[in-house]
């Protein structure tokens, strides 16, 4: 098992963060964005709740953004997020494959689909939704957006893990992740952010991520017209 040793976010200079991502959110200033070193493969992370949004839609797909009642993509700044999935037990680290990673968020006004809350009523809809299984490498990526933000929770996403079944039982790792403060800040200047005016939690306010947040931080880079980061997760047994 490896500690989350991942170095802090180092600033990109002017030039090299305005050359790749200004053109993704049609910004004439952008004046940073947001790396981290490859943390190791074989990392184990802690679990937090599932939250009260999950809707089992059994969409398998990588590119999440589509409301398949509607055929309209989410408005946001496109993010691609691959998982590198292991196992970790007593012969050491390997892949997992065929393992299914779903992944659900709220959109950029911080509505979920296929619920109704307080807020909104999305019922009937399946944005920001989706699974897929892992290949041979342990490997699944997904193209989201850049999650908006609602009352009383940090900046977030979630996922579950499920391993395949077997006869003996059938893991299912829960978790949500997390991104740098000072880079939602500057997203949420942009449209379609901004009309949502200023968050009122940031990570260190919000008591879920105190619990295990900064393990689950993603360290996000420019790549191309995407905002992009990879996570790595060692399941134990």
């Amino acid at each position: 098992m490896h500690a989350d040793d991942t170095p802090p976010s180092r600033r990109l200079d002017r030039r090299e963060a305005l050359f790749a991502v200004g053109s993704v959110i049609g910004v004439t200033a952008w004046p940073f964005a947001f790396a981290r070193a490859q943390a190791p493969a074989c990392v184990v992370r802690p679990q937090q709740t599932e939250g009260p949004y999950f809707v089992n839609t059994r969409l398998e797909r990588s590119d999440i953004r589509t409301d398949p009642a509607t055929g309209v993509a989410e408005a946001g700044v496109p993010l691609r997020i691959a998982f590198n999935v292991s196992r970790l037990g007593a012969q050491g680290c390997h892949p997992l494959p065929d393992a299914q990673v779903e992944l659900w968020q709220c959109n950029a006004q911080g509505v979920y689909s296929g619920v109704r809350d307080r807020y909104a009523d999305a019922r009937g809809r399946a944005f920001l939704r989706g699974f897929q299984h892992t290949d041979r490498t342990g490997n699944a990526s997904f193209v989201t957006i850049y999650p908006g933000w609602y009352p009383g929770r940090a900046v977030h996403l979630h996922f579950a893990i499920r391993s395949r079944a077997t006869a003996a039982r059938s893991d299912v790792f829960t978790s949500q992740l997390y991104f740098d403060d000072r880079l939602s800040d500057e997203i949420y200047t942009q449209a379609p952010y901004a009309e949502r005016g200023v968050r009122p939690v940031r990570n260190a306010d919000d008591g879920i991520y105190r619990r295990g947040g900064p393990q689950l931080t993603l360290g996000v880079k420019p790549d191309g017209k995407l905002l992009a980061a990879r996570f790595d997760i060692a399941l134990q047994g």
